[in-house]
């Protein structure tokens, strides 16, 4: 089903004025912009007219705009998964220093009538990391910066004590920092 881009909102009227007409095209000029945090990690507009975001910044901003059009069945998800050289391959370094063999990372996507999109880059694609999911769930775009932080640290912390990891959650934090900064200069 096409979805065309009717909102009168401003936000959709600068995406269609630009030449985008239809969410398949939005889609995929989101995932050519560059992956990076935007100036506030809060407003997910930014995204647009910073033309970069990440994983959860891009798909709150296209949760945001299929709102504006009125689309149904477009839920923003996150995943914990487990972030190793396999799915993520330049992150291989980083993993062989603190010798483990993958660190938790949180992933933000959409499903669309049930059907998961990773619009994160143009290599995205959610069967990379599915098999490796530990948990899911669907929640809402304004909390997803606050929420998805919080709960990222709060599995880590459990996931030290439970896998006996002999590095603390400060550390590990790191490390992830590490693997998004290579994951940024890509």
């Amino acid at each position: 089903m096409e979805r065309m881009l009717l909102g009168t909102d401003e936000l959709t009227s600068d995406i269609v004025e630009s030449g985008i007409v239809d969410w398949k095209d939005l889609v995929r000029t989101v995932r050519q912009f560059h992956f990076g945090r935007n100036s506030n990690r809060e407003d997910f507009t930014l995204v647009w007219s910073e033309r970069k975001g990440t994983c959860s910044s891009k798909h709150a901003f296209l949760k945001l705009v299929a709102e504006l059009n009125g689309f149904e069945n477009v839920e923003l998800c996150i995943a914990i998964y487990k972030m190793n050289s396999i799915n993520t391959p330049i992150i291989r370094k980083v993993l062989e220093k603190i010798d483990l063999s993958y660190i938790p990372e949180v992933h933000c996507y959409l499903k669309i009538d049930g059907n998961e999109l990773d619009a994160t880059n143009l290599k995205s694609d959610f069967n990379n990391y599915k098999a490796d999911i530990i948990e899911e769930f669907a929640i809402e775009k304004e909390v997803v910066v606050s929420k998805k932080i919080d709960l990222h640290k709060n599995f880590i912390k459990n996931w030290i004590e439970t896998e006996q990891i002999s590095h603390s959650l400060s550390e590990i934090w790191e490390f992830r920092e590490q693997c998004i900064l290579a994951l940024e200069k890509r």
